[in-house]
């Protein structure tokens, strides 16, 4: 057996490819205490000194700046002297000189740390930061946004800042084949999504697979050299909304697939849901809706066997005909248009259930996805079998060094730092906080909750405040819209529908008067920017009607209001079925107590319900990554043992 020999990173110049990033365990910061807070410091002390150079002395200065940051890697004091020329360069080229926190995120970022920092206090502009220092350094950088729009804006919109000091960057986003890819690796900074990032190093390591190191030195001797890598190795990554990517995004594997002919298998496919309308909930199998499952009991077992009788081949095989059916019941009771999927273009289009987004390019296994598009009338798509596949996980512990920002970390710290080897650190805010929290509300049915909410957001609207609502689904924003329609009050509809428009909306939302209705997607990555009209009447007011599976994301959305300093308020409110079949009647047994009324103890019970309810739901997902990951780490062991390339 092979010793097995740990590889612990060291600050300095990265050449081609990186070394692997050692367990995460084994990790450690490699500046200890507030050495990095003492970096942001002196970089405000350099900035003035590189503010008095003139123009032919500060290039000057920094070509040397630069050769030193190759030669000795990120050491404190050359550290603090880039970050110091750095924003200089900003201030000069975006107009926007860089804050304190913005430093001490950057400082932060460049010692492997994540960095939470509220919404609003610039997070984009400190990850530019580090990033460029990076760059100076000679470590190729990878920024990851939330989305290709993300990418592509903030990549243009730096690009004056990184071409002043002699750094390339470029966007993924609209690369086509692999020679358009591979160029834009070349930049010094790529900006991307996880997911282009994760599919182009599979699609490297498959390509590796088939060309063994025989063969390609053979090629290379035979005047026929192999194509290289997309990427240029896994060297230094920079995650902006780091808690989506490394958590929410992490419950599903990323699987390599390619289409195979199964005829077959649809048309048993069909069979099994044909079967599966004439079985019934309750008698025959029974539903769990909030885990999407379903368990045919012994009655339904009997029934679908005498359903079968007349069919042939698998279907004489219990096993099978169990398994095939359950998976029909799932697509037809337990899965919902416009709440789990949309459908757009005539195909299934899966929606993340945390950012209310389409998923581009997830597919449910097992024949789900083609289940769904037969109970919609829509023609399958082609079945898929497994090339490679990986988790966010195992992408991001290769990366040799990690770091990344967002506006809700800090409760996700403890699973951040035990997976990924990062430790959380808080940046203050530069102005105080004004937001102001309403007391909460229940109310008995959904459909009194949006007419409650309907009415609110009026109401607001006509004293001249904006009001954004977040929603579950689709269909509730389609219910809360028709509510509004009906009392003929403008508004607009941010949802997996029109999420192409997502940035024009959100970037309107702080418009005086304006109502914004919000499917789990309040625009992370976008400014709502208040008029002068709607700062006067108070600031944004944002009301969650959404049933958030963690506390982070409840951040998120309240983050929206009250940003840089300006009023807002912010109110959550739910419905009896959030509260669940056995506290909902307790609730309405208190003294006083009306469907459409708050009370401090209603107010009280309801968040302590809610919080439990989050609590679960979180350790159940937390528990989902850690099986994920085990998986991965058992399937690349496998693969090893076999003398398949990891």
């Amino acid at each position: 057996m092979l010793p097995q020999h740990r590889i612990v990173p060291i600050p300095g110049p990265v050449w081609g490819s990186c070394p692997q990033r050692p367990a995460a365990q084994a990790l450690a910061p490699q500046r200890r205490g507030g050495a990095w807070r003492q970096i942001a410091n002196a970089s405000l002390r350099h900035r003035q000194d590189w503010q008095a150079l003139a123009a032919p002395q500060r290039m000057a200065a920094l070509q040397q700046l630069r050769g030193r940051l190759r030669r000795d890697g990120l050491q404190a004091d050359v550290l603090a002297q880039a970050l110091g020329a750095v924003s200089v360069c900003a201030a000069e080229t975006l107009g926007c000189t860089p804050r304190a926190g913005q430093l001490l995120a950057a400082a932060a970022l460049l010692d492997n740390r994540m960095a939470e920092m509220a919404t609003g206090e610039g997070k984009t502009l400190a990850v530019a930061l580090a990033a460029a220092v990076a760059a100076l350094a000679g470590i190729p950088v990878h920024v990851v946004t939330a989305n290709d729009y993300l990418a592509g804006r903030d990549a243009s919109a730096l690009a004056p800042l990184f071409g002043a000091l002699g750094l390339r960057a470029a966007a993924l986003a609209g690369a086509g084949d692999a020679a358009d890819r591979r160029a834009v690796y070349a930049h010094d900074i790529v900006y991307a999504t996880a997911k282009e990032l994760a599919f182009d190093f599979l699609r490297d390591r498959q390509a590796a697979a088939g060309a063994p190191e025989l063969l390609q030195v053979a090629a290379a001797l035979g005047g026929q050299p192999v194509p290289a890598p997309l990427l240029r190795g896994r060297c230094m990554v920079l995650l902006d909304e780091a808690d989506s990517i490394l958590l929410d995004e992490a419950e599903v594997p990323l699987i390599l697939s390619r289409s195979v002919p199964q005829a077959a298998r649809r048309a048993l496919l069909w069979q099994a849901l044909a079967l599966a309308r004439q079985l019934s909930a309750g008698r025959d199998f029974e539903l769990h809706a909030a885990d999407r499952l379903v368990t045919l009991n012994k009655a339904g077992e009997a029934r679908l066997a005498t359903l079968a009788a007349g069919l042939g081949g698998p279907w004489q095989r219990p096993r099978y005909r169990r398994e095939a059916l359950v998976v029909a019941l799932a697509g037809l009771h337990a899965y919902r248009r416009n709440a789990h999927y949309v459908v757009r273009d005539g195909a299934i289009e899966v929606l993340d259930e945390v950012t209310g987004r389409v998923a581009p390019g997830r597919v449910w296994s097992r024949g789900l996805h083609t289940v769904l598009a037969l109970k919609e009338g829509l023609s399958p798509p082609p079945e898929t079998e497994t090339v490679a596949r990986i988790t966010f996980q195992r992408f991001f512990q290769g990366y040799w060094r990690l770091a990344g920002c967002s506006g809700t970390l800090w409760e996700a710290r403890a699973e951040l730092r035990q997976v990924y080897g990062t430790p959380v650190v808080r940046i203050p805010l530069h102005q105080r906080c004004r937001r102001i929290e309403w007391a909460p509300q229940r109310f008995a049915t959904p459909a009194a909750l949006f007419e409650a909410a309907a009415e609110r957001a009026a109401a607001l609207s006509r004293s001249g405040r904006p009001v954004l609502v977040g929603t579950d689904s689709v269909d509730d924003s389609l219910q809360l819209s028709t509510c509004l329609r009906r009392s003929g009050i403008e508004h607009r509809v941010l949802s997996a529908l029109n999420d192409g428009d997502e940035a024009a909306i959100v970037a309107a939302a702080g418009q005086a008067g304006r109502i914004t209705i919000a499917t789990r997607m309040a625009g992370r990555g976008t400014d709502i920017v208040l008029d002068a009209t709607a700062r006067a009447a108070g600031g944004l007011h944002v009301l969650s009607c959404q049933h958030n599976a963690s506390r982070r994301l409840d951040r998120q959305l309240v983050g929206r209001a009250a940003r840089h300093g300006d009023p807002g308020s912010t109110e959550a409110w739910c419905s009896a079925a959030f509260l669940g079949h056995r506290a909902a009647p307790a609730v309405d047994t208190l003294p006083g107590w009306t469907p459409n009324t708050r009370s401090r103890t209603v107010s009280w019970l309801s968040r302590v319900i809610a919080r439990g309810r989050q609590w679960r739901d979180e350790r159940r997902r937390a528990l989902l990554r850690r099986s994920l990951l085990e998986q991965d780490l058992h399937w690349e062991q496998r693969l090893a043992f076999a003398g398949a390339p990891l």
